[in-house]
C-alpha cells in the first residue's frame, strides 16, 4: 500500500516534472493565459529572450513555427515553446493596437524560474528586496526549494547586509517544498549551531543534520511568514529556525508534509518512481508529518509562536492570492481592499524587536 505521495510518473509526464523539480527548462520566458479563449502572454521574465525580442504582456500568440495555435490548451503550447537552449521559435503576434500578424523570432535558453522573489518590482522590471526603507526591512519569498535556490538566497541577502538591514522577513507561504538539501543549506546560513533537521525511515539509517560554524548571517531579527500550504522543505526550514530560538513564525499552522520522497528510474530512465522512504523529525524530535487519522492537538505541522497566529478567510486568502499572482506576473493589482494580518504582525515585531535591541546595548 503506497502512501499519498508516492506515485509512478510516466515518460509522458517525466519533462513536466523534471521542470517542476529543477524550476529551469529550455523556453523563452513567457507566462501565458488561456482562460480568455486566447493564448495571451499575461508576464515576461526580465532578462528572458522573449524580454529582449520585445514581448509584451497582452500580446496574443496565433503562430508557433508557422502552425496556428487556434485550439491549443495552455499545456499544448508550452510544449511547443520549449525545447533545447539555442534553438529559435518563430511566434506570430497580435497586438492589441494592430490587425497584422507580426513575426518575432526568438532563441530558446535555459530559463531558470527565480525562486527569491521580492515584495514589489522595481520600475526597471527587478525585484525590490526591502520592505521597509526607513526602518531598514528585508523581504525574501521563497517559492520553491530548487538547486538554485540557496545561492540566490546568498547573494540577496548578502547585497541586503551590504545595504545595512536590520531585519528581515522571510515569507515561506504557498511554498509547496522541494529538496531537502535546499532547505538544510539555507537554515544553516542563519544559525551557529544546533540540529536543523533530522530523518527517521523503517529502511533509512537515522541521519541528523546540524549547523555549521562559518558563513553564518548576522543575528539579524527574523520573522518566517507560513500557511496551511506551506509544506515540506518549508516546514524543515521553519521548524530550524522555531527550534533554534532563531525566528518567530507567524500566520498559520502548516501543512503537515513530513515525508521523504527518493525518485528512482525505471525504464532506464523513462519513467519515474517517486517512493516515500522516510520522515523528518524537527530539532526537538517532534514530528513534522500528518497523517489521515491525526487530529488538531496531535503534534504535526509548524505552529505559529504564540500571539503571532492569524487564521486568514478563505475571501482572505483569495485576495492575498490574488494580489500576489498580480505582482508576480506584473499585472495591475486588483482593487480589492486587503490588508495583510501575516506580513503587518512581522513588521511590528521586527520594529519592536530592532528597538529594543538597540537599547540593550
Amino acid at each position: 500500500h503506497l502512501d499519498p505521495y508516492s506515485s509512478y510518473i510516466a515518460p509522458e509526464k517525466v519533462r513536466q516534472f523534471d521542470r517542476y523539480i529543477e524550476q529551469e527548462f529550455g523556453g523563452i520566458g513567457i507566462h501565458v493565459d488561456a482562460s480568455v479563449g486566447k493564448l495571451q502572454i499575461i508576464s515576461v521574465l526580465p532578462g528572458s529572450p522573449a524580454f529582449r525580442g520585445g514581448l509584451k504582456a497582452g500580446d496574443e500568440i496565433v503562430e508557433a513555427d508557422g502552425k496556428s495555435t487556434k485550439g491549443l490548451t495552455q499545456a499544448a503550447l508550452t510544449e511547443r515553446l520549449t525545447g533545447p537552449s539555442g534553438r529559435p521559435v518563430e511566434l506570430g503576434i497580435l497586438r492589441a493596437d494592430s490587425p497584422t500578424i507580426e513575426k518575432v523570432t526568438v532563441v530558446r535558453e535555459i530559463i531558470q524560474i527565480p525562486t527569491i522573489v521580492g515584495h514589489q518590482r522595481n520600475a526597471d522590471h527587478t525585484w525590490n528586496y526591502f520592505l521597509d526603507d526607513v526602518h531598514q526591512l528585508g523581504y525574501l519569498r521563497i517559492t520553491h526549494f530548487t538547486k538554485n535556490t540557496p545561492d540566490d538566497l546568498r547573494q540577496t541577502m548578502d547585497i541586503l547586509v551590504a545595504a545595512g538591514i536590520r531585519g528581515v522577513v522571510l515569507d515561506l507561504r504557498s511554498n509547496p517544498g522541494g529538496l531537502l538539501t535546499a532547505a538544510i543549506e539555507i537554515a544553516d546560513m542563519f544559525l551557529e549551531s544546533g540540529t536543523i533537521v533530522s530523518v527517521k525511515g523503517r529502511t533509512v539509517p537515522e541521519r541528523t543534520w546540524q549547523a555549521k560554524q562559518g558563513l553564518t548571517y548576522p543575528d539579524l531579527p527574523i520573522a518566517v511568514l507560513v500557511n496551511r500550504y506551506s509544506a515540506s522543505a518549508s516546514e524543515v526550514l521553519s521548524a530550524a529556525l522555531q527550534d533554534n530560538s532563531r525566528a518567530i513564525i507567524v500566520g498559520e499552522r502548516t501543512f503537515g508534509k513530513g515525508s521523504v520522497q527518493n525518485v528512482l528510474q525505471l525504464e532506464s530512465g523513462k519513467s519515474l518512481l517517486k517512493l516515500t522512504t522516510a520522515r523528518y523529525y524537527r530539532p526537538s524530535g517532534l514530528n513534522i508529518h500528518r497523517t489521515d487519522d491525526m487530529k488538531p492537538e496531535d503534534n504535526w505541522g509548524v505552529q505559529p509562536t504564540e500571539g503571532h497566529a492569524h487564521l486568514m478567510s478563505q475571501d482572505e486568502l483569495q485576495n492575498w492570492l490574488m494580489a500576489r499572482d498580480a505582482i508576480d506576473n506584473e499585472r495591475p493589482i486588483p482593487e480589492v481592499s486587503f490588508a495583510d494580518p501575516h506580513l503587518a504582525d512581522a513588521t511590528a515585531w521586527l520594529k519592536k524587536e530592532i528597538a529594543t535591541r538597540e537599547t540593550v546595548k
